[in-house]
Order: C-alpha cells, then sequence, then structure tokens
C-alpha cells in the first residue's frame, strides 16, 4: 500500500482544469481497462504529500449503510495517512450537501439526484444551488418499501390509510419516498420523519400488537444491500418488500437523476422472490476548496484498500474506478481526477 510523504501539502484543491473530459476519457474503453491498477496492490512508497491536519466526514444515519462505509473508509483513510478522518453521523444526503457545500463538513456521502437538484438549485434546493465537487461514484442505493409479514399490503396503493415513515427531514430517503408516493398518486398516507433506527424499532412495535396501538405499518428506505437493521427485522417480526416496479419505471422515464430501475435480489434478506425497486447511484463529495493531499489519499485509499474496505461492508466490492467518473455535472475534485489520470482511468 502506498504510503504518504509527510510534508506540507502542495495545493489547496483549487487547481485549474487539466483539459481533460470525463467525455473524453470514458472514449478510451477497454484500452484503459487494461491498464487498470488492480486494487490492493502495493506500488510502494508515493510522493503525494500527506494531509497537514485532520478532516470531517459527513456519513448518514446510524448503523445505515453511509455510516458503515463510511466509516470503514475513514479508518483506513486515517491509518494510512496518519491523520485523522472523523466521520460524522447525520440525516444523509440533504444534510450531507449542505454540511460540504457549507464548509462544515469536508467530505460526505449523497445519492445523485439530491447532488444534481443541489448543482442545479432545483427541488428541495430551489432556494439556491450549491457549489461542491466530486470524488467518485460508489456504489447504488436501492429503494425497500418495508412492511411485517403479516401486513396486508401487496402494491404501493395498498399504503392508503396507513402511517408511512419516510425517512429523516434533510435525507436522500425523504427525497425519493415523497417521490414515490406523488408518482403514486397516494394523497392520504400518514407520513413520519423517523431515523432509520427509530423506524425499525417502531414497526416492530405495531407489529407485535397485531398492527394496533402506536408505531408505523411500513417504512421506506434508500440504502445499500443490505441495510443491517432492516435485516434483523427478518429474525423477529419478519418482513417482505413491496413491488414498486411499475412507478419505479415511470420515474426513471420521466426524471433525469441517475434513477434506474433494478431489483434486490430475494438471497440478501431471505425474501421468497426478487422485489422490482429503484436504485440510486451514490456520490463521494467534497467542499471545493478541500486540500489536494485529502482528496487524493482517500480516493487511493478506496480502491488499493478496496479489499479491507469490503470487511466493513460488502458495497465496497460494487467500487468500480471507470464507473467512478461518471459524477456528470458535478465535476470532480482536481487532485481525484488527477489520480483517475494517473491510473489510466
Amino acid at each position: 500500500m502506498d504510503r504518504p510523504r509527510f510534508l506540507t501539502p502542495a495545493g489547496n484543491g483549487l487547481l485549474k482544469p487539466t483539459g481533460l473530459t470525463r467525455r473524453s476519457v470514458l472514449g478510451l474503453g477497454a484500452a484503459a481497462a487494461t491498464s487498470l491498477l488492480v486494487p490492493g496492490c502495493s506500488r510502494g512508497r508515493s510522493d503525494e504529500p500527506a494531509p497537514a491536519g485532520p478532516a470531517t466526514f459527513a456519513t448518514g444515519n446510524r448503523n445505515g449503510v453511509y455510516n458503515t462505509f463510511g466509516g470503514g473508509l475513514a479508518k483506513l483513510v486515517s491509518e494510512v495517512t496518519g491523520m485523522e478522518l472523523q466521520i460524522i453521523e447525520t440525516n444523509g444526503s440533504v444534510d450531507n450537501l449542505q454540511r460540504v457545500a457549507g464548509m462544515k463538513c469536508d467530505m460526505g456521502l449523497t445519492t445523485s439526484d439530491s447532488a444534481l437538484n443541489a448543482y442545479e438549485g432545483t427541488g428541495t434546493f430551489s432556494s439556491g444551488g450549491l457549489r461542491f465537487t466530486a470524488l467518485a461514484r460508489t456504489y447504488d442505493n436501492y429503494v425497500h418499501v418495508v412492511v411485517p409479514t403479516a401486513s396486508d399490503a401487496v402494491n404501493l396503493k395498498d399504503l392508503s390509510g396507513l402511517t408511512v415513515n419516510v425517512g429523516p427531514m434533510n435525507s436522500g430517503t425523504k427525497v425519493v419516498a415523497d417521490l414515490i408516493l406523488t408518482t403514486a398518486k397516494l394523497r392520504n398516507v400518514k407520513t413520519t420523519n423517523l431515523s432509520l433506527e427509530d423506524a425499525v424499532k417502531s414497526l416492530a412495535r405495531k407489529a407485535n400488537n397485531l398492527g394496533r396501538g402506536q408505531g408505523i405499518d411500513a417504512l421506506i428506505w434508500s440504502g445499500g444491500l443490505p441495510t443491517k437493521p432492516i435485516a434483523e427485522l427478518q429474525s423477529s417480526v419478519g418482513f417482505r418488500l413491496v413491488d414498486i416496479g411499475v412507478v419505479a419505471e415511470e420515474i426513471s422515464l420521466k426524471r433525469f437523476g441517475g434513477y434506474i430501475v433494478s431489483s434486490i435480489p430475494p438471497s440478501v434478506y431471505g425474501l421468497a422472490n426478487s422485489v422490482p425497486t429503484l436504485a440510486v447511484p451514490n456520490y463521494l463529495i467534497a467542499r471545493p476548496n478541500l486540500s489536494d493531499s485529502w482528496a487524493w489519499w482517500t480516493v487511493n485509499t478506496m480502491f488499493r484498500r478496496q479489499n479491507d474496505l469490503m470487511a466493513a461492508h460488502q458495497e465496497a466490492g460494487s467500487l468500480d474506478p471507470r464507473s467512478a467518473i461518471a459524477t456528470m455535472p458535478i465535476p470532480l475534485h482536481p487532485a481525484a481526477e488527477r489520480w483517475y489520470r494517473a491510473n489510466h482511468i
């Protein structure tokens, strides 16, 4: 594994673009792939300077995949650089975008749809666009619409009249959950904004009381596979995932923002069948003036220590440098772009 030179970083993350465009790099195709560095292999000591001080990393809900994946990456980067990359628990994508663009956190994870809204000043960010850069496209989130096994809900329309958790305020989950409920024209759903862990507890509490009393009837969550608190429901009250394939297709056709029609395999949660849903790519973002050293070492560690990162969460296995540059229109941080160029991506 590369180790940095412990010198004051040269540059402040505001270098002028090199002129390389991602369109031209993507055009390299198979030739680039053949010269790709294998993650985890060692090429000895690196001349890239070490970060001059600690940094912060906005993740997400406790025990959610953002928090788990981000924690694993932060631990590895801290180990490699000798400088602490501290994780901050947050409400998720929208919160992270506000923190990073507002210079309250150095890096963070966000969904592509929220990033696009923030960059263009639309949707949740209609009061004004934010400025930030990208380090990589990482893995995809999958929308989970979770109901207890005993629930009568099979389709989205069956959520009418029920209490559904749509994720915390300022979360990417709430953005996509609101879009799904609006597209499905479900207007008589009572919504709550609990954290992931509280939503799972609330769902289990009402299910254990045979659907009566306080609690929620369903929860919507956008996260990687598997999401641990949801997976643990299978050994208590048991759960099913609602098929949202029709609405997912309508959303993916109507609105640009990285939405993909996909499915959750049965093996992930011990389900009877695969369940059609909506997938949303995730971006690793950074404040525009993040030092080159922090940007470079974060990207380098993520790919060169990919096998170790998979020990923190299996979604790290989805990382691919060739797709990591696909963050348009969010610009890559100059040091991240330099890393991809040096590694023939």
